[in-house]
C-alpha cells in the first residue's frame, strides 16, 4: 500500500529496533527505512537477521543487523554501542522482540511465566536503560519537542480484559504498558524523551497469528467480531509507528495506540478453551517443526 507520509519523514534519524527481522518489526524496520531513517535490528536468529539485512539493503536502506537477546544486559549494552558507533547517534528504539505460546495457568510453570516477563517487559526496561544516554540529547525543560529521542514499545489489547491460555502474555503487557506511561513521564520530563506505545489486536499473515489464532481454531468467522470485519496488516502498525516517531507526533507521550478494529471493546469469548487446549499443542508442534522460509516467503 501507499504510504500517506512524505519519505523523507524520519530523514537522518537512526532507528534501533528489537525484532525488527521478522513479521511486524520487519515491516516497521522497513517502513523506517523506506522513510529516510537508518535501520540495526537485533534479534536472536542469525540467519533470520541477515535474510532481513540483506533484503532493506537491496531496497537502498543503510541497515545492520545484530545478534543478541534482550534478556541479556551485555546484548543488550552491546548492540547499542554498536548502532552507535556504526550511524554516529541513535534516535529512535522500537522494543519488539516478544515471547508468547499457549498454555494453561495450571500447567504453565513459574520458569515459562518468568521466561515470557523476561522478554517482554524486563527486556523492554533494559534496552530503554541502555539507549538512554543515547537518546537524551537535551536536558530538562527545553521546549524543543524534538529535541530528545524517541521509544516505542510494541504492546498487545490481550491484558485490557482477558484471554485464555495467554496469563504469561497478558501479565508482561500490562508491565509494558506501565513502562511506557511511567518512563513517558519521567524522562519526557527529564530529557525530552517521547515514550509511547502500540497495541496491535489481530493483525493477519504474521507469525503470531498463525501460531497464537490458527485457523483451525478462529475458522472463517473470526472476522466476525471483529468491529471493522476485517484483520490489520503489519502495515498498519508499521504507519502507526512512523506517525509517532516522527515530527506529526511530537506531542504525543505516554499513550499507547491500539490497532485491532474495535474488538477490545466488547472481546467476546467466541474461542471455546476446550478449543484452545486440543489445539494447543499441534500448533507449538506446527511451529517447532516448520522449515525456516527464505525472506521472499515470510
Amino acid at each position: 500500500m501507499e504510504s500517506p507520509f512524505r519519505d523523507d519523514i524520519v530523514k537522518g534519524k537512526v532507528a534501533l529496533i528489537t525484532g525488527g527481522a521478522s513479521g511486524i518489526g520487519f515491516e516497521i524496520s522497513t517502513q523506517l527505512g523506506k522513510h529516510g531513517a537508518s535501520i540495526a535490528i537485533m534479534g536472536r536468529r542469525k540467519q533470520v537477521i541477515e535474510s532481513a539485512v540483506s533484503s532493506l539493503r537491496s531496497l537502498g536502506i543503510p541497515a545492520v543487523g545484530f545478534q543478541g537477546d534482550v534478556r541479556k544486559q551485555e546484548d543488550a549494552k552491546r548492540v547499542v554501542e554498536s548502532t552507535f558507533e556504526q550511524f554516529g547517534r541513535i534516535d529512535i528504539l522500537v522494543n519488539g522482540a516478544a515471547g508468547n505460546f499457549l498454555v494453561s495457568p495450571e500447567d504453565l510453570s513459574p520458569n515459562g511465566f518468568r521466561t515470557v516477563l523476561d522478554i517482554d517487559s524486563v527486556g523492554t526496561f533494559t534496552m530503554c536503560h541502555e539507549a538512554l544516554k543515547y537518546l537524551k540529547k537535551r536536558g530538562p525543560g527545553r521546549s524543543n519537542s524534538s529535541g530528545g529521542g524517541i521509544i516505542l514499545n510494541i504492546s498487545a489489547t490481550l491484558h485490557y480484559t482477558a484471554a485464555w491460555y495467554q496469563i504469561h502474555l497478558c501479565a508482561a503487557k500490562a508491565a509494558v504498558d506501565a513502562i511506557t506511561r511511567n518512563l513517558a513521564l519521567e524522562w519526557g520530563t527529564d530529557y525530552d524523551i517521547r515514550v509511547n506505545g502500540i497495541a496491535p489486536g489481530p493483525i493477519g499473515n504474521t507469525p503470531g497469528m498463525s501460531k497464537l489464532a490458527p485457523e483451525e481454531v478462529n475458522g472463517n468467522k473470526a472476522k466476525d467480531y471483529i468491529p471493522l470485519y476485517k484483520e490489520g496488516e503489519s502495515w498498519d502498525v508499521a504507519m502507526a509507528a512512523l506517525y509517532l516517531a516522527s515530527d506529526a507526533g511530537k506531542y504525543i507521550n505516554g499513550t499507547s495506540v491500539v490497532l485491532d478494529g474495535g474488538i477490545w471493546l466488547s472481546r467476546p469469548r467466541h474461542l471455546p478453551k476446550e478449543a484452545v487446549k486440543q489445539l494447543s499443542r499441534a500448533v507449538e508442534k506446527r511451529s517447532r517443526d516448520a522449515p525456516l522460509l527464505p525472506r521472499s516467503k515470510i
